[in-house]
């Protein structure tokens, strides 16, 4: 037996503490879903330039923590198309006005940070994957012509030159030796925000889809996403009128392979896995918090993955790897991170110990398992290829709490995160 707890105040730490005492009983049952694709979290500028910032050394320690075997094993991460909002400074791959070939193309930017650094992973993860979607297109495909707000100029030419962008950045990424295993075409298409972003109607993003279908389906997937509704306080991104809309489209219906959600979209991926079982479905990030990395927060993240996963998600990525500067964004808001970086010293959040439980040992190829129970809702159970069965349980009480698996107890500690091998 491996059993891992960790509390505010003591993390990641072995325990033995059977009792004889008799507690909730929790029944994990038959496999539910489809094999996992892993665990991993966005590599963008800001979060590479802050771990690269570090002395090897501590940079070593961090890459171990979350890419090697004897780590987290992160494997599926994901990556921005051009600038997100924590990129240093707004870019895309292309600035050429009207140029529809594609001529001017680079990912040179990325050479600087993002790539080095994925490339240190590799080193610890050699089967890493990455699920990509850009911010923002080239301003000069938008009107108006910025980076923040905006739509994408839905004119044939702009479309397929758009779609050939995308082209380009797989292959550039294929030549690094970094495989896109997905794509979507926009994050958070429902937003138009003073950070880099482009809104889409359900007949506009219809529209470009079939573009980029055409364009890329001999090189990755494509995914309908990111899909950030519906909010329950707004009428917009019904299913209906999203991607059961497109999956109206026979071109769509066979070209769409997955669906990528965050944030409200933990609305939609219910009706997503009840009305298209055949998609790949994943949660493309994390909530980000508000920087204070607070424990509440952590069992809040925890939540969120046992919702994606019994609704079908097939990896989790969590958002900011690591910042540093208080977790501030380039427009203002301070987020949560797994890795905060000050002074030159790092620290791990108590959101990356939630992540931890997870990934350190429930692996690419997992299966989720039925759980039935009065802890059920704080459990998460998976069957490994291997055969090994893992819970991670949250306590989410005040006190310590026992509960009974395949007749073993175990004397839970207040607030905490567990991780059993079974």
């Amino acid at each position: 037996m491996l059993w891992y707890s960790s509390t505010e105040g003591e993390k990641w730490v072995a325990q033995n503490n059977l009792t004889d005492k008799e507690g909730c009983e929790i029944i994990i049952g038959e496999e539910m879903g489809h094999a996992l694709f892993g665990f991993g979290c966005c590599i963008s500028e800001i979060c590479a330039k802050a771990v690269l910032s570090l002395s090897e050394d501590k940079q070593k320690a961090i890459l171990d923590e979350l890419f090697s075997k004897d780590g987290c094993g992160f494997d599926y991460c994901r990556l921005s198309i051009g600038a997100n909002d924590f990129a240093e400074s707004w870019y895309s791959y292309n600035e050429t006005d009207g140029d529809y070939s594609m001529k001017d193309f680079s990912i040179e930017r990325d050479k600087k940070y993002i790539i080095p650094l994925i490339k240190e992973a590799q080193k610890r993860s050699p089967e890493l994957e990455f699920f990509a979607s850009p911010w923002s297109p080239p301003t000069w495909m938008k009107f108006p012509k910025v980076y923040n707000y905006g739509r994408l100029v839905q004119t044939p030419e702009n479309l397929k030159a758009y779609a050939l962008y995308f082209r380009r950045f797989i292959e550039e990424y294929t030549k690094q030796n970094i495989k896109i295993a997905a794509i979507s075409p926009q994050n958070e298409f429902f937003s138009d925000q003073k950070f880099p972003s482009c809104v889409y109607s359900a007949k506009e993003l219809e529209s470009f889809m079939c573009y980029l279908v055409d364009e890329v389906k001999d090189l990755t997937k494509v995914y309908f996403g990111t899909c950030n509704g519906p909010s329950p306080y707004a009428e917009y991104g019904l299913h209906n009128q999203y991607l059961n809309y497109f999956m109206q489209n026979p071109k769509l219906r066979e070209g769409l392979k997955g669906a990528a959600f965050q944030w409200c979209g933990k609305y939609s991926i219910m009706q997503a896995k009840e009305d298209f079982p055949q998609l790949e479905l994943i949660q493309s990030e994390c909530q980000c918090g508000d920087g204070k990395n607070t424990w509440e927060y952590a069992m809040y993240t925890c939540h969120l993955l046992h919702h994606y996963f019994v609704n079908g998600a097939r990896a989790n990525i969590y958002w900011n790897m690591a910042l540093d500067n208080d977790g501030l964004s380039t427009w203002g808001w301070k987020q949560n991170s797994l890795i905060s970086v000050k002074d030159g010293e790092f620290a791990f959040t108590p959101d990356f110990y939630v992540i931890k439980h997870f990934a350190k040992y429930i692996k690419r190829g997992a299966v989720m398992l039925s759980v039935k129970g009065e802890m059920s809702s704080n459990t998460s159970a998976f069957k490994n290829p291997d055969g090994s069965v893992v819970a991670v349980i949250l306590n989410p009480f005040e006190f310590e709490k026992v509960i009974t698996i395949a007749g073993k107890n175990y004397n839970l500690k207040p607030r905490s995160f567990n991780t059993i091998v079974l």
